[in-house]
C-alpha cells in the first residue's frame, strides 16, 4: 500500500498516525482539503480488520466532508478521524482523553465531533483534553446530539426529491423503507409519521426495533430483507457501502435518499447502476448535511433558528442539483460533485489576494 499514491489520487493534504503506548489508543486523522478553511470531520471508533481498512475509511470520509462542507456553504474543509479499537472492550476515560490530546496537538487544524460508536458522553471526555470538539452535551454549553437536525434535513430533502420525481412534494401515502433506527433514524420516524408515510423499518438492535415499533406502529423486516421491500423510497440510515453489486439489483424503489455516509461502495459504478435501474439517487453528502451545519454553527455561537434556516436550504440545493444533472445529461452524484468543486475552485482563486495579518 503506497500511502502517498492514495493521497495523490484524491488530493489529500495530510495523514496523521497517532499511538499512545500507555492506553493502546490507535487513531488515524485524514485531512483532505483546507481550501475553504479550518477542517471539520467527526471521529468514529471501529475494530477494523486491517490498517488499510482504517486508512481507507478515514480518507474516503475526509474527502466526503470536504464536499459536504463546500456544498452546504460552510467555510470549512474536510477531515476525518478514526480510532482503531473495539468500542466494547477498549474504550475508557484515559483512552479517549489520549485521543483528545492528539486532536489538541493540531491546534485547530481539525475540529471534530463524535460519530459511529461514540456518544455525547465520550465527546465530553475527549473535550477534557481539547477545545476542538463540537456537539457535546447541552449542559456543557454545546448543541448536543445532531441527530434530530440531520433527520430534519433528510425529511426536507425527501420533499425536494418527491417534487422532482413525482411533481409534488407531498409525501403522504408514500412507502419508505428505513434501514437503521439510531441517532438519525429514530427522530426521522417522527417526521415520517407527521408526513403520513407508510414506514417499513429495520435495525440490527432488536430491542431498539421493538421499542420504536411499539411507539410508531410501523412494519418491520429483518436487516437482510430490507433491500427487497416493495416501496417508493429506500432510506439508508446505518453504515456506508451498502449500495453495491449485490444489493442494488434487489431494490424495488424509485428513490434512494438517506443519512448514511458513503452509501455507494463504488461511486461511479453504483451511481450509474441506480440510474440504469430508473432509481433517483439523492447524493448523501447533500441531503445529510444538517448535522454538520449544526456542529459548525457552534463555532460562532449556537443559534437553533439559524441552523434550521440553513438546513432548510437542502431543499433548493437538491432541486438545483437534479435539474443540473437533467440539463447536462449527467448523474445526480456527478452534478453534486461539480456543485461542491466549483465553490472550492472559486474560493481558491479568491485566496490569491494577500491580506496582511
Amino acid at each position: 500500500m503506497d500511502i502517498f499514491e492514495l493521497m495523490k489520487k484524491d488530493g489529500h493534504e495530510q495523514i496523521i498516525f497517532n499511538f499512545d503506548k500507555e492506553t493502546g489508543m490507535k487513531a488515524i486523522i485524514a485531512i483532505h482539503d483546507s481550501t475553504l478553511g479550518q477542517t471539520f470531520g467527526g471521529v468514529r471508533m471501529i475494530n477494523y480488520t486491517s490498517i488499510e481498512d482504517a486508512l481507507r475509511d478515514a480518507m474516503r470520509l475526509a474527502k466526503a466532508m470536504t464536499y459536504k462542507c463546500a456544498a452546504a456553504d460552510e467555510d470549512k474543509g474536510g477531515s476525518k478521524a478514526v480510532i482503531w479499537g473495539d468500542p466494547e472492550k477498549d474504550k475508557n476515560e484515559a483512552y479517549l482523553r489520549a485521543f483528545g490530546r492528539f486532536i489538541e496537538m493540531l491546534k485547530g487544524r481539525i475540529v471534530t465531533g463524535v460519530d459511529l460508536n461514540l456518544d455525547l458522553t465520550d465527546g465530553s471526555i475527549i473535550g477534557r483534553e481539547t477545545q476542538y470538539i463540537l456537539a457535546r452535551p447541552k449542559e456543557e454549553g454545546s448543541s448536543g446530539s445532531s441527530g434530530a437536525t440531520t433527520a430534519l434535513g433528510i425529511y426536507i430533502g425527501l420533499k425536494a426529491c418527491a417534487k422532482f420525481l413525482w411533481g409534488d412534494e407531498n409525501l403522504r401515502g408514500k412507502t419508505i423503507a428505513v434501514q437503521g433506527l439510531g441517532a438519525v433514524g429514530e427522530p426521522l420516524l417522527e417526521y415520517l409519521k407527521e408526513g403520513g408515510l407508510e414506514v417499513i423499518g429495520t435495525d440490527f438492535n432488536e430491542n431498539t426495533l421493538q421499542r420504536l415499533q411499539a411507539k410508531y406502529g410501523f412494519k418491520t423486516v429483518s436487516p437482510e430483507a430490507i433491500y427487497e421491500v416493495q416501496c417508493d423510497i429506500f432510506c439508508p440510515c446505518a453504515v456506508g457501502s451498502i449500495l453495491n453489486d449485490k444489493t442494488i439489483p434487489k431494490l424495488k424503489c424509485k428513490l434512494v435518499a438517506g443519512c448514511a455516509n458513503n452509501q455507494l461502495e463504488d461511486e461511479e459504478r453504483h451511481s450509474r447502476m441506480l440510474h440504469e435501474r430508473g432509481i433517483l439517487y439523492a447524493p448523501d453528502f447533500i441531503i445529510n448535511a444538517g448535522g454538520v451545519i449544526q456542529a459548525i454553527d457552534e463555532l460562532q455561537g449556537y443559534n437553533p433558528e439559524r441552523v434550521r434556516m440553513k438546513t432548510e436550504r437542502i431543499y433548493g440545493r437538491l432541486l438545483r442539483i437534479f435539474e443540473m444533472a437533467k440539463k447536462e445529461g449527467i448523474l445526480p452524484l456527478e452534478a453534486a460533485n461539480h456543485y461542491a468543486e466549483s465553490r472550492i475552485h472559486r474560493i481558491h482563486k479568491m485566496k490569491r489576494l494577500y491580506v496582511p495579518k
